[in-house]
């Protein structure tokens, strides 16, 4: 999930998820289109030079569907990836999971306003933390202000580092002690007067959804939208640890720096992620999940206008309930979201009208340019002097 590390403060855009916004000017672009893909396919390969394992990407556009790998999905093999390659999506699981809260508002069964007290009675409280004072809105587009549990140092050290991870990956958390940990530390913030990205949001948001449903919200994503879209590729795991093939070995440093060794991470147990960052999916299932969501095929009008109601982040990026906008160099405007668990870096994009989507994925978490790539393929070119967003580091983001 696309957060801020417990040792290394990410800025805002790639808290929420989509890496895209530069600190140098924009040079002239032309339209992907007239070019083909020859600048993603170069964006790719150079964050392979910057040390990621591999890359698999899949876009869509008015000329029909590409894929392009570059790097091995097996250090050990040299085995390349593959563009049918399933993955962690870590935080791409958001807005799965606001998709089907905003189903339930639509079907009349809860609303936006409610208070997260009137669904979860006394879990959240402590330390200035009051339920009471927070709606379920505020938790879809993060100014809640409550505690993001993956803060925690001590959570950290367990999950992110290599002792504790290699000691911990199959440990198995219940969604009630992730908040409970949130609980030990004061609110970020009074609730609606700012914005940070927490992922404890969205373990509340998974368990809005099974109080209301009476079923667990992984099978409320399964019957409302995985099965309907038929995305064969995309799962829920639960506690399953392994990832379903056809898929790649995903890599970490497990440590506060990109230097040292490079560990195989690929089984782990998700339900430290929940519903904040649990899923698994592949690229061609991501771009159809996000056309589909932005042209109304998964909400009615008026849920999907509140979903992309968006409170500011940065200059070039905003929020709205688990999806990001955010304005590109060229101009172009994309929604999405994107997300990182160990070994597991992903970003899924598309225009507002679904003509253009794009999804990639680096089986590595301490390297690699992700705004490089969603730059290249919706402007065009690349942009001398960008500046990487994702920083290294352990985390879920």
């Amino acid at each position: 999930m696309t957060v801020r590390t417990t040792r290394t403060a990410l800025v805002a855009a790639t808290a929420a998820g989509l890496s895209v916004a530069l600190a140098a000017p924009a040079l002239a672009a032309t339209p992907a289109g007239a070019g083909g893909h020859d600048a993603t396919r170069k964006a790719m390969e150079a964050a392979v030079d910057a040390g990621v394992p591999g890359v698999t990407a899949t876009g869509r556009d008015g000329h029909g569907t590409w894929s392009a790998t570059a790097g091995v999905g097996d250090l050990k093999t040299g085995k390349p990836r593959s563009a049918d390659d399933r993955y962690r999506v870590g935080s791409i699981t958001k807005t799965f999971v606001a998709t089907v809260l905003l189903q339930l508002e639509a079907e009349g069964r809860l609303s936006l306003d409610d208070s997260v007290e009137k669904w979860l009675p006394g879990l959240v409280r402590g330390n200035g933390h009051d339920g009471g004072r927070i709606t379920l809105r505020q938790l879809l587009n993060h100014t809640s202000g409550i505690f993001n549990y993956t803060a925690d140092q001590d959570f950290g050290r367990t999950y992110f580092l290599k002792d504790g991870f290699f000691k911990h990956r199959y440990d198995t958390k219940k969604p009630e002690e992730l908040v409970a940990l949130a609980m030990t530390h004061k609110p970020d913030f009074e609730p609606g007067t700012s914005w940070n990205y927490s992922n404890t949001n969205f373990v509340l948001a998974g368990m809005v959804i099974e109080k209301a449903t009476g079923r667990p919200y992984g099978t409320e994503v399964r019957r409302r939208v995985i099965e309907p879209l038929h995305l064969t590729a995309t799962s829920v795991p639960g506690t399953r640890v392994t990832v379903p093939g056809p898929s790649s070995r995903a890599y970490s440093k497990l440590a506060e720096t990109a230097a040292g060794p490079t560990y195989d991470v690929t089984k782990l147990n998700p339900s430290i992620a929940y519903a904040a960052g649990e899923m698994i999916s592949n690229s061609t299932d991501l771009n159809r999940f996000y056309t589909a969501l932005l042209r109304g095929k998964l909400l009615p009008r008026e849920q999907l206008a509140e979903m992309t109601t968006t409170v500011p982040i940065d200059e070039v990026n905003s929020y709205g309930l688990g999806l990001m906008k955010s304005d590109l160099t060229c101009g172009v405007t994309v929604w999405g979201h994107g997300g990182g668990i160990h070994g597991s870096t992903s970003e899924a994009i598309t225009t507002k009208d679904g003509h253009k989507s794009l999804a990639f994925n680096f089986n590595g978490d301490w390297s690699g340019d992700a705004g490089a790539v969603i730059e290249a393929e919706f402007c065009g070119k690349g942009v001398q002097g960008h500046v990487a967003r994702l920083s290294p580091g352990p985390g879920l983001r």
